[in-house]
Protein backbone atom coordinates (compact mmCIF):
# COMPACT_ATOMS: atom_id res chain seq x y z
CA UNK A 1 0.00 0.00 0.00
CA UNK A 2 1.30 3.31 -0.87
CA UNK A 3 0.23 6.25 1.18
CA UNK A 4 0.81 10.29 0.68
CA UNK A 5 1.04 12.13 4.03
CA UNK A 6 0.33 15.98 3.92
CA UNK A 7 -0.14 18.63 6.76
CA UNK A 8 -1.36 22.03 7.23
CA UNK A 9 -3.18 22.96 3.88
CA UNK A 10 -4.93 25.23 5.83
CA UNK A 11 -7.53 26.60 3.14
CA UNK A 12 -4.98 26.83 0.39
CA UNK A 13 -7.31 25.86 -2.54
CA UNK A 14 -4.45 26.35 -4.66
CA UNK A 15 -1.92 23.83 -2.96
CA UNK A 16 -4.44 21.58 -2.32
CA UNK A 17 -5.43 21.21 -5.88
CA UNK A 18 -1.28 20.63 -6.28
CA UNK A 19 -1.53 18.03 -3.38
CA UNK A 20 -4.45 15.68 -5.20
CA UNK A 21 -2.62 16.49 -8.43
CA UNK A 22 0.37 14.56 -6.43
CA UNK A 23 -1.95 12.21 -4.97
CA UNK A 24 -3.30 10.84 -8.24
CA UNK A 25 0.59 11.04 -10.09
CA UNK A 26 1.74 9.13 -7.33
CA UNK A 27 -0.99 6.69 -7.31
CA UNK A 28 -1.39 6.83 -3.66
CA UNK A 29 -3.87 4.35 -1.95
CA UNK A 30 -4.48 6.43 0.81
CA UNK A 31 -3.98 10.01 1.50
CA UNK A 32 -3.08 10.96 5.67
CA UNK A 33 -3.68 14.47 6.67
CA UNK A 34 -2.05 15.43 10.23
CA UNK A 35 -4.57 18.53 10.49
CA UNK A 36 -4.64 22.04 10.61
CA UNK A 37 -7.07 21.34 6.74
CA UNK A 38 -9.62 24.26 6.13
CA UNK A 39 -8.60 27.56 8.82
CA UNK A 40 -5.62 29.18 8.04
CA UNK A 41 -5.22 30.05 12.10
CA UNK A 42 -4.55 33.49 13.60
CA UNK A 43 -0.90 33.16 13.56
CA UNK A 44 -0.52 32.94 9.93
CA UNK A 45 -1.17 35.27 7.30
CA UNK A 46 -3.66 33.70 4.64
CA UNK A 47 -2.37 31.78 2.13
CA UNK A 48 -2.55 31.33 -1.23
CA UNK A 49 -5.98 31.06 -3.01
CA UNK A 50 -7.66 30.53 0.76
CA UNK A 51 -10.82 29.14 -0.14
CA UNK A 52 -11.74 26.42 2.66
CA UNK A 53 -15.16 25.66 1.50
CA UNK A 54 -13.56 25.25 -2.26
CA UNK A 55 -10.85 23.26 -0.29
CA UNK A 56 -13.58 21.08 1.53
CA UNK A 57 -15.39 20.50 -1.85
CA UNK A 58 -12.09 18.93 -3.99
CA UNK A 59 -11.46 16.81 -0.66
CA UNK A 60 -14.24 15.09 0.00
CA UNK A 61 -14.84 13.05 -3.21
CA UNK A 62 -11.81 11.40 -1.61
CA UNK A 63 -13.33 10.48 1.48
CA UNK A 64 -12.90 6.66 1.07
CA UNK A 65 -9.33 7.58 0.82
CA UNK A 66 -8.17 9.72 3.62
CA UNK A 67 -7.28 9.17 7.08
CA UNK A 68 -6.91 12.61 9.32
CA UNK A 69 -6.21 13.78 12.31
CA UNK A 70 -7.33 17.04 14.28
CA UNK A 71 -5.09 20.12 13.75
CA UNK A 72 -5.29 23.15 16.80
CA UNK A 73 -6.92 25.10 14.11
CA UNK A 74 -9.70 22.42 13.14
CA UNK A 75 -12.83 22.40 14.75
CA UNK A 76 -16.85 20.84 14.85
CA UNK A 77 -17.66 23.43 12.68
CA UNK A 78 -15.11 22.31 9.95
CA UNK A 79 -16.37 18.56 10.46
CA UNK A 80 -19.36 20.07 9.29
CA UNK A 81 -18.32 21.02 5.64
CA UNK A 82 -15.97 17.54 5.02
CA UNK A 83 -17.58 13.95 4.84
CA UNK A 84 -14.48 12.76 5.91
CA UNK A 85 -13.73 12.57 10.02
CA UNK A 86 -11.01 14.80 11.26
CA UNK A 87 -12.15 14.69 15.06
CA UNK A 88 -9.21 12.08 16.49
CA UNK A 89 -5.81 13.58 17.93
CA UNK A 90 -4.00 10.19 16.66
CA UNK A 91 -3.96 7.48 14.60
CA UNK A 92 -2.05 4.25 14.01
CA UNK A 93 -0.44 2.74 11.47
CA UNK A 94 1.08 -0.87 11.67
CA UNK A 95 3.99 -1.34 9.76
CA UNK A 96 5.04 -4.40 11.27
CA UNK A 97 7.65 -4.14 13.04
CA UNK A 98 7.36 -0.54 13.35
CA UNK A 99 4.16 1.33 14.80
CA UNK A 100 3.48 4.55 13.43
CA UNK A 101 2.05 7.51 15.88
CA UNK A 102 -0.02 9.53 13.59
CA UNK A 103 -1.06 13.16 14.93
CA UNK A 104 -0.92 16.79 14.61
CA UNK A 105 1.49 18.10 16.38
CA UNK A 106 0.21 20.44 19.58
CA UNK A 107 -0.79 17.61 21.71
CA UNK A 108 2.06 14.79 21.32
CA UNK A 109 5.36 16.07 20.01
CA UNK A 110 9.12 15.71 21.12
CA UNK A 111 8.30 17.06 24.22
CA UNK A 112 4.87 15.90 25.14
CA UNK A 113 5.60 11.79 23.89
CA UNK A 114 3.04 9.88 23.59
CA UNK A 115 3.34 6.17 24.42
CA UNK A 116 5.70 4.74 21.85
CA UNK A 117 7.85 1.17 22.11
CA UNK A 118 11.51 1.31 20.65
CA UNK A 119 11.84 1.77 17.01
CA UNK A 120 8.37 3.44 16.78
CA UNK A 121 7.81 6.35 14.94
CA UNK A 122 6.36 9.72 15.52
CA UNK A 123 4.47 11.60 12.89
CA UNK A 124 3.29 15.20 12.89
CA UNK A 125 2.87 18.33 11.18
CA UNK A 126 2.14 21.26 12.91
CA UNK A 127 5.68 22.90 12.93
CA UNK A 128 5.36 23.55 8.93
CA UNK A 129 9.05 22.35 8.33
CA UNK A 130 10.28 19.07 7.18
CA UNK A 131 12.48 16.94 9.97
CA UNK A 132 13.84 13.78 9.93
CA UNK A 133 15.52 12.96 13.41
CA UNK A 134 16.12 10.00 14.79
CA UNK A 135 16.05 9.67 18.98
CA UNK A 136 17.70 6.69 20.90
CA UNK A 137 14.14 4.94 21.35
CA UNK A 138 12.06 6.24 18.50
CA UNK A 139 11.95 8.38 15.20
CA UNK A 140 10.14 11.96 14.77
CA UNK A 141 9.07 12.37 11.02
CA UNK A 142 7.24 15.94 9.51
CA UNK A 143 6.76 16.33 6.08
CA UNK A 144 6.74 20.10 6.54
CA UNK A 145 2.91 22.07 5.26
CA UNK A 146 1.81 21.71 1.59
CA UNK A 147 0.56 25.65 1.73
CA UNK A 148 2.38 27.84 4.40
CA UNK A 149 5.95 26.69 4.40
CA UNK A 150 8.42 28.24 7.36
CA UNK A 151 12.17 28.20 8.50
CA UNK A 152 13.04 28.20 4.89
CA UNK A 153 11.33 24.52 4.12
CA UNK A 154 9.50 23.87 1.08
CA UNK A 155 5.54 23.43 0.14
CA UNK A 156 6.31 19.43 0.36
CA UNK A 157 4.41 16.10 0.84
CA UNK A 158 5.67 12.25 1.72
CA UNK A 159 5.25 8.97 0.75
CA UNK A 160 5.10 6.00 2.68
CA UNK A 161 5.51 2.48 0.62
CA UNK A 162 6.97 -0.54 1.60
CA UNK A 163 8.49 0.78 4.73
CA UNK A 164 10.19 3.84 3.12
CA UNK A 165 9.46 7.39 3.39
CA UNK A 166 10.33 10.05 1.25
CA UNK A 167 9.89 13.70 1.24
CA UNK A 168 8.83 15.20 -2.00
CA UNK A 169 8.77 19.21 -3.09
CA UNK A 170 5.46 20.50 -4.72
CA UNK A 171 6.69 22.78 -7.63
CA UNK A 172 4.43 25.72 -9.77
CA UNK A 173 5.56 23.78 -13.08
CA UNK A 174 6.59 20.16 -11.83
CA UNK A 175 6.36 18.35 -8.32
CA UNK A 176 7.28 15.17 -6.53
CA UNK A 177 10.87 15.86 -6.73
CA UNK A 178 12.10 13.79 -3.82
CA UNK A 179 13.84 15.55 -1.38
CA UNK A 180 15.11 13.46 1.65
CA UNK A 181 14.82 9.69 2.58
CA UNK A 182 13.90 7.42 5.47
CA UNK A 183 13.75 3.74 5.73
CA UNK A 184 12.08 1.63 8.24
CA UNK A 185 14.41 -1.23 7.65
Amino acid sequence: MKYLIASDIHGSFYWCRKLLEAFEAEKADKLILLGDILYHGPRNDLPEEYSPKDVAAILNPYKDRILAVRGNCDSEVDQMVLDFPIGADYALLDQGKHLVFITHGHVFNESQLPPLTQGDILLHGHTHVQVCRQHDAYTYLNPGSIAIPKEDSFHGYMTLEEGEFVWKQLEEAHFMQPQMKFSLT
